[in-house]
């Protein structure tokens, strides 16, 4: 038992390993990453080398795959250069196996302490984070060593040699055990190694581990399209074309093991070093015969997964991939692009605002109405997205993005719930009376509505790119908005005052409407803030400093005034 739970311990800690190295450099380098896949489908092969590359570093095939997938189903990629991408993610694991399989005993301990000094010197750097990767890569090669270790004294278990045994001779059967531990074990990486280690034991033959590795190949592929259940059908048409690459090349190699065998072995008698080469062997054959029919993989993923219906259900969420949940930064970016809906619906509902006021439909007013459902809906989805995402796998400036979305959402669904009521204000005070706006009033009112939509296109903007010069604009723009609100009280009640009919009958609402304006305005700029407060140009307060208190204390009762009490700050550079 003791063996057998130090076996386990061993391959726990080499999946444990692989997620802190994965993990860590995705949080490190994730949007350089991301950027070299995106940029790389201009050939087959620039994809090709881009998912070698990368799956090199990251250590999982996997993880590869739900990125892909997560840029196809955003439309970035299309199908043929990520399947391409994905022939160049399995050759790439296969390297990192034949890397991990020599002797480098020597190097675990040098990795786990040099990385444990970064970390805890530089917790908060990138250095802090590199030291993160380096414990990652002691610990695999560690439970390499441990899996070792604990392999050795089963070959005199006579019970184990008799589980072993059963595996003899069925190839099918031995791929569904090795299937079924890449998944269970969640890395096809642990897999082939700890076959390697078993071989190398002598507990199974080569045979028996080489149709493992089949089928720890064809267990990553489930892998990838069981992560992928939740998405939409564009995105898990990649998984689905890796997965065929491995079943057709598990299909074509089974029956050809008993000539590979032999040649693997003049090769190399090593049994460690036959299992991961023939490892290496399966996934380069698979892309130097499938990288030239992507296209037609493609045409058959497609088939086998057609895009769902285009249901126009505006409340349902459009760009929150769950498969982008596993790479923080690129589900930022989805949430991001779902938030943008809110702002087009909130145009929207502005737009309507005014036509209701001019044209007292009330079929639109119920339609507007309704369209604050939507918003709701698409503000609680995104905010349980973002609640998804690891907050200590993002980097400082995606943490501040996270906020940034959260920010708007909020500011949005407000806004929402004002054009909500304020439409209905308008049919109980003004549709259901009958009653107008003077001339005057209504120009006023058009005059707020047109700058405030304006500003909800430059919030959005300000949203989208961040950009410091067009948040100054849109902070102006709250004062000048301001202005104008009181500026416009102030000509109603002159109107009021001249005994104008129609200003009477729509005063209150005349008011409340521009108030409510104001109010729109001023959750729509609050979107600079974040913006302005990180360059360092947002005032700490708008309230005037008091002048030195005179010096007869009889004096500071006095009622301060602009010209002798108090002195008004500079204003802030914005």
């Amino acid at each position: 038992m003791q063996v057998l739970l130090n076996l386990l311990a061993g391959v726990a800690l080499l999946v444990w390993g692989t997620n802190i190295v994965r993990a860590s450099i995705l949080r490190l380098y994730g949007g350089d990453l991301r950027r070299v896949l995106r940029q790389s489908v201009a050939s087959r092969f620039a994809a090709f080398a881009a998912g070698l590359s990368v799956t090199a570093l990251i250590q999982s095939s996997t993880a590869t795959a739900l990125i892909v997938a997560a840029f196809v189903g955003q439309g970035l990629i299309a199908t043929a250069p990520a399947l391409a991408v994905m022939l160049g993610a399995d050759v790439g694991t296969s390297l990192m196996v034949m890397v991990f399989s020599f002797d480098l005993s020597w190097l675990s301990p040098l990795l786990i302490f040099a990385g444990v000094v970064l970390y805890l010197t530089r917790e908060n750097s990138k250095a802090g984070r590199f030291g993160h990767i380096l414990i990652g890569l002691g610990l695999i090669i560690m439970a390499l060593q441990l899996i070792v270790l604990a392999a050795k004294p089963l070959t005199q278990a006579a019970g184990v040699q008799v589980i072993f045994g059963s595996l003899t001779g069925d190839v099918l059967l031995d791929m569904l055990v090795g299937a079924t531990f890449s998944i269970l074990a969640y890395s096809s990486l642990a897999v082939v190694l700890l076959t390697a280690a078993l071989a190398a034991s002598k507990v199974i033959g080569i045979h028996v581990a080489m149709a493992l590795v089949l089928g720890a190949n064809l267990g990553s592929g489930v892998l990838a399209m069981l992560n992928t259940l939740r998405s939409a059908p564009e995105a898990r048409r990649v998984t689905l074309g890796n997965f065929l690459f491995k079943l057709i090349g598990c299909l074509a190699i089974a029956p050809l093991l008993v000539y590979i065998e032999p040649l693997l072995s003049s090769l190399d008698p090593v049994e460690s070093r036959i299992v991961v080469n023939f490892h290496l062997l399966f996934n380069a054959t698979i892309a130097v015969a499938f990288l030239f029919f992507t296209e037609k993989i493609a045409l058959v993923a497609e088939r086998l997964m057609p895009a769902k219906p285009d249901v126009d259900d505006p409340a349902k969420p459009r760009y929150l991939d769950p498969s982008a949940l596993t790479t923080p930064a690129l589900a930022i970016g989805c949430a991001a692009r779902e938030a943008l809906r809110i702002g087009d619906v909130i145009e929207q509902m502005l737009t309507g605002m005014l036509t209701v006021l001019k044209t007292n439909d009330r079929a639109l007013a119920e339609r507007l109405r309704k369209m604050d459902d939507i918003v709701d809906d698409l503000y609680t989805a995104i905010k349980l997205y973002l609640t998804q995402i690891s907050r200590g796998a993002l980097e400082e400036k995606e943490g501040r993005r996270w906020t940034d979305i959260v920010s708007f959402t909020i500011n949005m669904e407000q806004v929402g719930d004002i054009i909500e009521r304020v439409i209905t204000d308008i049919e109980e005070k003004k549709i259901e009376k009958g009653r107008n706006f003077s001339a005057a009033g209504m120009q006023e009112i058009c005059d707020l509505h047109s700058r405030l939509v304006a500003n909800l296109r430059l919030g959005m903007s300000v949203f989208l790119h961040g950009d410091l010069s067009s948040a100054q604009q849109l902070l102006a723009e709250k004062v000048m908005f301001r202005d104008l609100e009181r500026a416009y009280a102030g000509s109603h009640i002159e109107r009021l005052t001249s005994n104008t009919a129609q200003s009477i009958e729509t005063s209150s609402l005349h008011l409340d409407l521009i108030s409510d304006l104001k109010r729109i305005n001023s959750h729509i700029c609050s979107i600079a803030y974040p913006i302005l407060e990180q360059a360092g140009v947002l005032a700490k307060t708008r309230l005037k400093e008091p002048l030195p208190a005179p010096a007869d204390a009889s004096e500071s009762t006095s009622t301060p005034d602009d010209k002798t009490g108090w002195q008004k700050r500079k204003p802030h550079a914005v």
